[in-house]
Formats: C-alpha cells, structure tokens, sequence
C-alpha cells in the first residue's frame, strides 16, 4: 500500500462528520493506530462518536513546529510499521493568525508531505474549512492528492507535483531592515559570529536551551556558506515583536537537488553533516531562497513574551 492523502473540504460540522467518521471508523476496524488533531469543539463530536478508541492530540501543540511534525509523524508511521500496524491521522492545520509568508510555508509543508511520507502507507485526512482565506483553500486543491466529496474519497484533479507546488512558494523575501546588525564572515573561526549572536539574542530575551539551538544552527549554515557558496558571506542579524532573524547570505547559485531544501529528513546514505533537516529541527521557520543573484537562509527564532 502507499500513502493516502485526502483533503476535506466542508461548510459545517454535518459535512465534516459525513467524512471524518467513516475515515476514522475504518481505520479501528482495520485495527489501526487512529489520531485525531482538530479543534476542541470538532474533538468532542468525535469522542461523542468513538470515546477513547480515538487518541486525541491538542492542535496548537501539533501545528507549533512544522518540520518537527513531520519528523514525528514518519517516526509514529515507521514505529507502527515495524509492529506490522498502520496509522490514520486527521489533521486539521491551524491558520488563524498566521501571517502571509508564513502561511506559504505551511502549505508547502501540506505538498511535501506527499513525498516525506511516501515510503509509509498511512492514511492522512485534512479537513479545510471552506470558509478559510481563498490562498489556502486553493493551497489545500493543489497539495492532496485525494479530496473527499459527499463522503467518499477520491482523486483530486487540482492536484499538483510537489516539486511545482514547493517553486511556486519561492516567492522573494523581504529585505533586511536597516536596523540589522551586519558581519562579514571571512572564516571558520567563528568567534566573533557567535559571539555577536549570543548578545543580540540575549538583548531580545533569548538564552538557555533555545540560544544554544540557534547558535548551532546558525554555525551549519555559516559554514556551509563558507565551503559552498560564493563570498561574501553576510551574516544579518535582527529583532521583530516576536522573533529573533538570523540571515546568511552568499553569492553562490545553489541549485538544490530536492525541493524545499531541508524539508525533507535526511536518507541513511545522506551525509553524515547537520544539514538543513537539523537546522530546520533546531529552530522556528527557515526560509530558503536560491537563484543566480545569491542564497540566502533566513532563520526565525520565536521570543517567549
């Protein structure tokens, strides 16, 4: 078997339930592993249905870090394989209060999912509120490659290539505000860059665990410039109301040979280097960009208030 993937688009709780019971139903009788992510009003219609049969997993928890949920997910799929077992999930993604940029990289995550996941046979139900902004919506038509309709799965004509839809998501970032803080990164005696890291983020609020991850991440994207890219290698540095950006920049036309670099985990043959699976795992969002005018990894660090 392979991955199932499905969008459900619905107007209200009838048309959800019309799908989600049936997808959840045959996976316990299929003896299954069964979850279900959504929102506290759609959890209690579920457990009014299937009681504790059905594991429930808060939503805020599960959609606060995207490649950790997919490093999860394959972890839970692979574990479940091993014991001859399959899991079905339903998943409804968080976007209220999401910005722009970071919706993008949201639904980017919905497509590669379809290839992080493929060499699982878990089932994967993705409700979607038809009442979310048009951007996502059209999102979800093009990242599943099933939709349920009127309760029955089925192939989704809208969907498209994760590699197309992950390109379409390359939109520029934003330039560096004034304000940053700029370093030229000359060599791999990266003191000084640690150093600069370390009180900026400590100025903004940032120390313990959460520091030490940003400086290890920013340490594998510096020296990755470094022995890859083109100088210069800048390394910018600024505060927003709720985060810490770090961004490294070269000169060098990367051309990935997988789509969203670093969203994808690492294959056992994979080098042994952290890499930007690792960085992705250590810190908030990463944005990548690549193209004939240089790379530039942009790392967003949340601060606690």
């Amino acid at each position: 078997m392979a991955l199932t993937h499905v969008a459900l688009p619905y107007e209200d709780d009838e048309e959800f339930l019309r799908a989600a019971l049936p997808f959840l139903n045959d996976g316990l009788e299929e003896d299954e592993t069964v979850l279900a992510v959504t929102c506290e009003r759609k959890t209690s219609l579920l457990r009014e249905k299937f009681g504790t049969q059905v594991r429930y997993v808060d939503r805020s928890s599960f959609y606060e870090h995207p490649t950790r949920v997919v490093s999860r997910v394959l972890h839970q799929m692979e574990t479940a394989a091993g014991r001859g077992r399959r899991v079905r999930l339903l998943c409804e993604p968080e976007w209220a209060d999401r910005p722009a940029w970071e919706t993008v990289e949201w639904l980017r995550l919905e497509a590669l999912v379809n290839m992080a996941l493929a060499r699982t046979d878990g089932s994967v139900m993705c409700p979607y509120h038809q009442g979310l902004p048009e951007p996502v919506l059209a999102g979800a038509r093009r990242t599943h490659p099933q939709v349920a309709r009127e309760g029955r799965c089925q192939d989704n004509p809208s969907y498209l290539d994760p590699a197309a839809f992950s390109a379409m998501c390359d939109q520029p970032l934003t330039t560096a505000p004034a304000r940053a803080v700029e370093l030229r990164v000359h060599s791999p005696d990266l003191r000084d860059l640690r150093a600069l890291v370390t009180a900026f983020a400590r100025r903004h609020g940032l120390s313990g665990h959460p520091l030490h991850q940003l400086l290890v991440a920013v340490t594998e994207v510096v020296t990755n410039a470094l022995g890859h890219g083109t100088p210069p290698v800048l390394l910018r540095v600024w505060g927003e109301a709720d985060a810490l950006l770090c961004e490294v920049s070269d000169r060098g036309h990367w051309r990935p040979a997988e789509p969203g670099p670093g969203w994808l985990p690492p294959r056992a043959s994979d080098s042994p280097r952290l890499g930007l699976w690792a960085v992705r795992m250590l810190c908030g969002l990463v944005q990548v960009r690549t193209g004939p005018e240089g790379t530039r990894v942009r790392i967003r660090t949340p601060l606690r208030k």
